[in-house]
């Protein structure tokens, strides 16, 4: 750890987030950048520690095992006005983008979410469009994270996925033979 990283405090920051590996590691990088983290994996877990927390930051995924991460920002609102809320979601479309924002959210990233991207979002100043990533996944890329997602979503059912793809079987298969791209 850098003094960097450790210099510079930020406040309190809730994470709910159902991805255990996920949750680990993002709130081990951003308790390491500065945010006192508290880590929720359900949404009543969550519900639970905001009344006491009462957070300065709340990072949210979208969909919980247990509900939907919308439903903590009007919660979060409700104990401090000024808490500042990203949505993560590995299911983003425009709509629910739209929904976010008007819950009260500040941001809504696309999982898999570069940790110093969530930062940036966080720590931006009010009305401020935080910086464009450095180094933005490939258009082939995405494809193979939504790929993944629907196969893992079809309990890696190879059939179903390709249905749901509109894709033929053989052609999943190819594709979920190979390493991801860059």
């Amino acid at each position: 750890m850098t003094d960097a990283e450790t210099s510079e405090r930020h406040g309190s920051l809730l994470l709910a987030d159902d991805d255990n590996a996920f949750r680990q590691r993002l709130a081990l990088t951003l308790g390491r950048r500065g945010f006192e983290v508290t880590a929720a994996a359900s949404l009543a877990e969550a519900k639970t520690l905001i009344p006491e927390l009462r957070p300065d930051y709340a990072v949210l995924d979208l969909r919980l095992g247990d509900g939907n991460g919308l439903d903590l920002v009007a919660e979060l609102r409700r104990a401090r006005e000024d808490t500042r809320v990203i949505i993560l979601t590995g299911y983003g479309n425009l709509a629910t983008a739209v929904a976010a924002v008007k819950e009260g959210a500040i941001d809504y990233l696309a999982k898999p979410a570069d940790p110093e991207d969530i930062v940036n979002a966080l720590l931006a100043s009010e009305g401020a469009k935080p910086e464009p990533p450095a180094e933005p996944m490939s258009a082939d890329r995405v494809r193979w994270e939504h790929i993944q997602r629907v196969y893992e979503l079809c309990d890696r059912n190879v059939s179903e996925t390709a249905r749901r793809l509109k894709m033929h079987r053989r052609t999943l298969q190819r594709i979920l033979a190979k390493r991801s791209p860059r």
